[in-house]
């Protein structure tokens, strides 16, 4: 039995190396942790048990996971999706658990099972993993196609049933006794709790994180963030209801108050960290034998679930209105079992409502569903265009929509998001009676801004075909108007592979990523922040009677020498907690006595090697006075001079210790 210590080190060890080892090829990290937790497991190797301890701690992951998803989950969204969420999602889970009814009564003749164990089943396989699926698809850049906004809505009705499942199952696993009553019940705690969040919770949240942001540090953020999700989760524990509904509901409630954002980033890692633990300890519970004595049956649970959710889900898909194609990708996106499923899965074991050994069969034949998911979704594209016969058809006409509106164009501009910023350039170009042509992928907007008069069409600009039929070889410009690196960065490529020397403006959020969207071919990428700084010092300046000429004059040179004088800002205490994404720092390195840089040359420091570049050098000129030096005559650098860096915070640390 090894120590708490033994077992947390195989824990990380495993994690640390089945990420690494299923990164390498290009898969999902909970595959890893997966694979890492049937390799250490107390029936494999047997390096680390199935404790109770480590089974409580990895059940927070799950409620930082609900937590996360209720961030997402707010009224507007639903509103919004609520065809999708409460049509096609609804529908997935209902008729999955109803047509697993049957199916499970006639397992019973070989494996004991009751009608509400077949129901609880049910709602396990109807679950879908939105760990990998949504990670896939927001590498891909599908999150907004009309298959990922299917996707999403499926999963999020998913989310919200798993909630109702986890107090549905222990009132099922005793024999279905008041089964009416306790289902009215759980009906009754979750609308009450819904009432308390909108009508209640909502505005003392608001004004609770505003009190605690009003202090701006970052520890009292963070405690106060776990306080509010652990102790929801404690509250919705207390009266009965699931850990995992308290912290979807906190997560709802912050939802709605402007802190949501800067919640999310600062949850992650305890997220990410705990849910690798989970699928860790999930992956425990596999017994590789019962694979090897029992493979037809765990082949039949692979196979027959997973054509049965593609089918059923592709079916109902055509039936909302989707395409041929879109509806298959649909289907081949959620096929696989869920995280949630072995939730449940682990809640029926516990309640003894399937006999042990076919619970194991199901748990394998989950996890093999899990593994073979990133293959379908990689293939979906190739899948749907084999087997939806219009697919071809309906990508040539979507194709031909964007072809039609640019045909006409010549030396036009492509704009590429047609959200805030894209539709501000679209009306100053119109103004100037420059052409144009957006490409964007919501709908709703397209419909809307098309019926407005904008030239705006439905078009992934991610993809070389789409971009093509634009009209890319006759344009003059092409301007990224979202703040994506990757999307920008592939775009970039596909142009500077179609098109090369292309005129190509890309919008980003900060200045972290002007070099390598720079060497990427972006002719001018702009800041935000920076951008936001120029304007804000060109009216201070007016004001304060600098002459118009010599403000555009002071502008245009910040602009020409690519922001390089204003890039990255001293950070002090309060920075360091509202602005922990920025990755271009200054920072002041006064030369003492003994300092290594004394009597040299900048030159000779080789300071650029590190990725820094040299600001400023300030020497003291009286007892409280210094002067900049000229850096092009490269001045030996002397005791008491002040060298001003600038670059990333790894850089800057290299830099420094050259320096002392």
């Amino acid at each position: 039995m090894p120590s708490v210590l033994q077992l947390t080190l195989f824990l990380l060890a495993s994690g640390v190396a089945g990420v690494l080892i299923f990164r390498y090829f290009g898969l999902p990290p909970i595959l890893g942790y997966l694979a890492a937790g049937v390799l250490i497991g107390p029936h494999a190797l047997g390096l680390a048990s199935d404790s109770e301890t480590v089974k409580y701690l990895a059940e927070f992951g799950v409620v930082f996971l609900m937590f996360s998803i209720g961030l997402e989950f707010n009224i507007h969204k639903l509103r919004s999706m609520r065809k999708i969420v409460f049509g096609l999602g609804a529908s997935q889970v209902i008729l999955t658990i109803v047509l697993t009814i049957p199916i499970g009564l006639m397992i019973a003749w070989i494996y004991p099972m009751s009608w509400q164990a077949a129901l609880a089943l049910g709602g396990a396989l109807s679950m879908s993993s939105t760990a990998i699926v949504t990670k896939i698809l927001s590498d891909r850049m599908e999150l907004e196609t009309e298959q990922g906004r299917n996707v999403v809505g499926i999963l999020l009705f998913q989310d919200l049933a798993v909630v109702f499942l986890l107090i549905l199952i222990p009132s099922l696993a005793q024999s279905g006794k008041d089964l009416i009553t306790d289902i009215s019940i759980a009906l009754v705690k979750i609308s009450l709790a819904l009432v308390l969040i909108f009508y209640i919770g909502q505005n003392v949240m608001s004004r609770w994180f505003k009190f605690v942001a009003g202090y701006r540090s970052q520890e009292l953020f963070m405690l106060n963030l776990l306080l509010i999700v652990l102790g929801m989760s404690a509250l919705t524990e207390h009266f009965g209801l699931s850990m995992a509904l308290g912290a979807f509901l906190a997560g709802m409630l912050i939802s709605e108050t402007p802190y949501r954002h800067e919640v999310e980033d600062d949850i992650k890692p305890f997220r990410d960290v705990l849910l690798g633990l989970f699928f860790i300890t999930i992956g425990m519970l596999l017994d590789p034998v019962v694979i090897y004595e029992q493979w037809i049956l765990v082949l039949l649970l692979f196979v027959l679930p997973l054509v049965f959710k593609f089918g059923l889900i592709a079916i109902l898909a055509r039936g909302f209105g989707s395409s041929s194609g879109i509806s298959i990708r649909t289907g081949l996106c959620l096929a696989q079992a869920g995280e949630f499923g072995f939730v449940l899965l682990n809640q029926i074991d516990g309640l003894h409502m399937i006999d042990p050994a076919f619970s194991q069969a199901v748990l394998a034949a989950m996890l093999l569903s899990m593994l073979i998911a990133p293959f379908l979704i990689q293939y979906s594209d190739q899948i749907a265009l084999r087997f939806a016969s219009n697919e071809w058809l309906l990508q040539s006409l979507a194709l031909t929509k964007v072809a039609t509106k640019s045909v006409r164009n010549k030396d036009h501009v492509i704009i590429c998001g047609f959200g805030r910023s894209g539709q501000a350039l679209a009306k100053m170009l119109d103004q100037e009676n420059i052409s144009y042509l957006a490409l964007d992928l919501d709908p709703d907007r397209i419909a809307d801004a098309v019926a407005g008069g904008s030239h705006v069409v439905y078009g992934d600009a991610t993809r070389e075909n789409v971009l093509v039929a634009a009209g890319l070889s006759r344009a003059k410009a092409l301007v990224i108007s979202f703040a994506d690196t990757p999307a920008s960065l592939k775009i970039l490529r596909l142009v500077e592979g179609l098109k090369p020397g292309m005129t190509a403006l890309v919008r980003t959020r900060d200045d972290a990523d002007l070099e390598k969207l720079q060497s990427a071919g972006a002719t001018e990428v702009i800041p935000e922040l920076i951008e936001g700084s120029l304007m804000l010092a060109s009216h201070v300046l007016l004001m304060m009677g600098v002459p118009m000429r010599k403000v555009v004059r002071r502008i245009t040179d910040a602009r020409e020498e690519r922001y390089g004088l204003l890039r990255g800002y001293f950070r002090g205490a309060e920075d360091d907690e509202v602005s922990a994404n920025q990755s271009w720092h200054l920072h002041s390195v006064p030369l003492q006595e003994g300092a290594q840089a004394l009597g040299k040359r900048l030159s000779e420091l080789s300071l650029d090697e590190d990725g820094v570049n040299i600001q400023a050098v300030r020497r003291k000129s009286t007892e409280s006075d210094y002067t900049k030096l000229d850096l092009a005559e490269d001045p030996v650098l002397q005791q008491g001079d002040i060298v001003v860096l600038s670059g990333s915070p790894e850089s800057i640390d290299l830099a420094e210790a050259r320096l002392l």
